[in-house]
């Protein structure tokens, strides 16, 4: 059975909340063994991007109910506490009027729920969006995360269909280890002015490589507070084929900071972050404080392996008593 929303329908369906219609579903052949495949058409994915309006106005309302519903992922981690947090005090996030989609829609992917696809929205400034598929309704799972390069072309580009590097062997596996390969860069501090000894590498004036150095140095200039440093992988990656076997990866880290005063000493001499800010996340003052930034991340992953970022977003997601 083919299954096909109008972009009207679809617009209905991410305001509404309801229905389950939105991608052509192609069943396996009679006694064939592999599962459904499901194609995003273009009209789909023009609905989704435009239902992200809803999303912007939840957003000027402090619906967190109706953010919660309309995003997935990362956007959902972010949205729950940073909601809850502007509902005491502290400034929601804005989300842009974003227009002029470029389309990236992976072809022929398994099953309808968790299927994906990524928009490039050119204007007023170019930033990458992914929504995924879940229970029957498109969700923004990030975005946006604002350019800082040049977009790499993707494999395919043919009336938007690309190929999802999970589907092709030469960038498979670059695409699933790039989050472990940052992670393991900004937790090497010998990175900062030399080779390192994680082996990953990043270019002069990437972004990564000040992030390194930025956490690095966080401890020293807290003193005599204590600080401490740690980088997670937060979700899934989903990349997008490059021509010559590279990869586009969309993932999201998590960077935490706990800082708690110094030796006989009952309160931060130098906070990281704002007393109103931590108000506003916990209810109260207090004296440890842990942090959670989310690092929307964009990279082009090499045929050699070598990653540059190409798109970038840093949202303070998270401020709770106590160390984590």
């Amino acid at each position: 059975m083919l299954r096909r929303l109008t972009a009207l329908g679809l617009g209905l369906v991410l305001l509404a909340g309801c229905g389950t219609e939105g991608v052509r579903e192609t069943p396996a052949e009679p006694g064939a063994t592999s599962p459904a495949t499901v194609e995003i058409t273009t009209a789909d994915a023009q609905a989704a991007f435009d239902g992200l309006g809803g999303l912007s106005d939840a957003w000027k309302d402090q619906d967190c109910a109706e953010i919660e519903h309309l995003t997935t992922g990362v956007e959902s981690t972010i949205g729950s506490r940073v909601c809850a947090a502007a509902r005491e005090g502290r400034s929601a996030p804005g989300l842009t009027d974003y227009r002029g989609p470029e389309f990236l829609l992976p072809a022929r992917q398994d099953g309808e729920d968790d299927a994906w696809f990524a928009v490039l929205g050119r204007k007023p400034e170019p930033a990458y969006f992914v929504f995924v598929r879940v229970d029957g309704l498109w969700r923004l799972g990030a975005g946006p995360i604002p350019l800082v390069g040049k977009a790499p072309e993707v494999e395919g580009s043919v009336d938007g269909e690309v190929i999802d590097a999970a589907a092709d062997p030469d960038a498979a596996v670059g695409a699933r280890l790039a989050p472990t390969r940052h992670v393991a860069f900004l937790t090497d501090p010998a990175g900062v002015d030399g080779d390192g000894v994680s082996g990953v590498r990043f270019a002069s004036g990437d972004p990564m490589r000040r992030l390194l150095t930025e956490l690095v140095r966080a401890p020293g200039r807290v003193r005599p507070d204590h600080m401490t440093t740690d980088v997670r992988i937060e979700g899934p990656a989903r990349a997008l084929a490059l021509p010559g076997g590279g990869s586009l990866v969309f993932h999201a880290l998590r960077v935490v900071f706990t800082q708690k005063p110094g030796s006989g000493r009952h309160s931060l001499a130098h906070p990281r972050y704002r007393a109103a800010d931590v108000r506003a996340f916990t209810g109260g003052t207090a004296t440890t404080v842990t942090g959670s930034e989310i690092l929307m991340l964009a990279t082009k992953v090499a045929e050699d392996n070598t990653m540059t970022t190409v798109g970038m977003r840093r949202v303070l997601a998270d401020i709770t008593e106590g160390s984590d």
